[in-house]
């Protein structure tokens, strides 16, 4: 069956293991295992980071038995490449190899307290969020790596102990993963790539080195650090189980991946994927565009050591299919999440004026930044019913992408006609009409759904030479184009601002 290429792709809440044909998009063999999060407090979203590797392990093993019961041969794998949930942060010990705390993960909003302190540290007391922007291309957030880092030194003792006597490793979980699957102990490599560097805080986006300055102002040491290395190359090989000598060669955050999976590799092309948040990544070529409009500044991909980088503009939407998820676990009027389309259909049928829902659970990302930000519903009256609630929890995410499809149109000069989408929620063909509707986009949905497992295949299998990644992949595609004229857009876009204005300034506590 061979040559084949080989692609962990860790998220939030699932790991899988994906074999595909190099080359092409063709998937050979995969397994898929879902990840439990804990909740120690509300609004503190954690992981264990021996259970994301446990799992992997499984994943993977698991994809080795179905390609051999296929006829395969697990000499066929020349490359595995790497792709993960973003942020989300890991550290452990290099002399015992056990993490420290359980891995916090990116939506996590402990840290609201902690980026206060860092604002103080704001020259002239402007407490400035884009203080650091110029430098890393991020505003101050809980969102990222380098706040979590800072919240888990000033709080876990163990941690402040490691960090002293210099035996204190951190990655997000590229880097957990490649540390062990390369030995761990034992000489494993600590690496990261270019992608999830400029996640952190700390990664200088201009020469794509760790920054002194940023190290600085966090005040955390650089030892804790990983080497930054380009997305597609070979890190090490894999020490262990049925993969054992087989190298990793890719690696890629897994919006970056999407991108990549999803060939925008041309300056002006877009995708969003749509999970438990949405993420829309705006190709700028070698050119870093710094966003007036709320958006971020981030590295898309560096095929090689000895290529340029490339850019992009990124939008991020805390809450899409969580939202869903809540309207399900929390409020019970969803059997299921497949369950949506149809309930949110029957809204259509019913007048009963408008709906809003702002799922503001953790604050407003992109392009608001408002930590302070809560959910709100509006536009409620006697005659509302849960499928007008469920309905407007799916137009909340168009709504979302269009706010950050208006920021990117603004910061980049040029009006988007085609989005790329994927991920799990574009199985609902409602959700995509919508979005083509309110956001007067055409959207395209490729029929292979696998776009973040493919770019890290992609990325693994170009850096040993089994994929050309100038060749385009032909890669059949669905269409959605805007039902609406305009005004009605518009209209509608309106009264979304209105219930986002709502949403803001909820909780001053944060």
């Amino acid at each position: 069956m061979g040559p084949l290429v080989g692609a962990i792709d860790e998220g939030t809440s699932s790991a899988r293991f994906l074999l595909f044909k190099a080359g092409t998009a063709e998937v050979v063999a995969s397994h898929q295992e879902e990840l439990a999060q804990i909740h120690p407090k509300e609004g503190w979203v954690e992981q264990d980071p021996m259970e994301i590797l446990r799992i992997v392990e499984s994943c993977i093993e698991n994809t080795i038995d179905k390609l051999i019961s296929l006829g395969g041969c697990v000499d066929d794998i020349v490359s595995v490449g790497i792709t993960n949930q973003r942020e989300s942060t890991v550290l452990w010990d290099r002399i015992t190899g056990k993490p420290l705390y359980n891995s916090i993960v990116w939506l996590d909003v402990r840290t609201s307290s902690t980026v206060d302190i860092l604002l103080d540290k704001v020259p002239n007391k402007t407490r400035n969020k884009n203080y650091l922007k110029p430098l890393c291309g991020l505003p101050l957030s809980p969102y990222f790596s380098g706040v979590k880092i800072k919240w888990l030194q000033e709080n876990i003792p163990e941690i402040k102990k490691s960090m002293a006597a210099g035996t204190c490793m951190f990655g997000t979980i590229d880097s957990w993963l490649i540390w062990n699957l390369t030995g761990g102990i034992e000489g494993g490599v600590h690496v990261t790539d270019v992608t999830n560097a400029s996640r952190t805080m700390l990664m200088n986006i201009d020469n794509l080195k760790w920054d002194p300055v940023l190290i600085n102002f966090f005040d955390i040491p650089s030892s804790i650090l990983p080497q930054i290395r380009s997305s597609s190359e070979v890190y090490g090989s894999i020490s262990y189980g049925s993969l054992k000598g087989v190298k990793i060669a890719g690696c890629l955050g897994d919006q970056q991946s999407a991108l990549v999976g999803q060939q925008c590799l041309n300056r002006s092309q877009a995708k969003a994927t749509y999970g438990t948040g949405c993420f829309l990544l705006y190709n700028t070529g070698p050119i870093k565009v710094s966003s007036a409009h709320g958006l971020l500044t981030t590295v898309a991909y560096k095929f090689g050591p000895d290529t340029p980088a490339v850019y992009a503009l990124e939008g991020s939407v805390a809450i899409a299919g969580a939202a869903v998820n809540w309207l399900r676990d929390n409020l019970t009027v969803l059997p299921s999440f497949g369950d949506a389309q149809e309930i949110a259909e029957k809204a259509e049928t019913i007048e009963t004026g408008e709906v809003y829902f702002v799922p503001a659970f953790s604050g407003l990302y992109a392009p608001y930044w408002q930590q302070e930000a809560r959910g709100v519903i509006v536009g409620i009256s006697e005659d509302t019913e849960a499928c007008h609630i469920v309905r407007a929890t799916l137009e909340a995410v168009c709504y979302q992408t269009r706010d950050i499809l208006e920021a990117m149109n603004n910061d980049y000069g040029s009006t988007l006609s085609i989005l790329q989408v994927d991920g799990g929620m574009t199985a609902n063909p409602l959700l995509m009409q919508m979005q083509a509707d309110l956001a007067g986009v055409t959207v395209q949905k490729p029929t292979m759904a696998e776009s973040t497992a493919l770019g890290a295949a992609m990325v693994a299998g170009a850096a040993v030479g089994h994929w050309d990644l100038e060749k385009t992949l032909n890669i059949p595609s669905v269409k959605w184009t805007s039902q609406f004229t305009e005004n009605e857009r518009d209209i509608r876009y309106a009264k979304w601002k209105m219930a986002v204005e709502r949403a803001m300034g909820w909780d001053m506590s944060v």
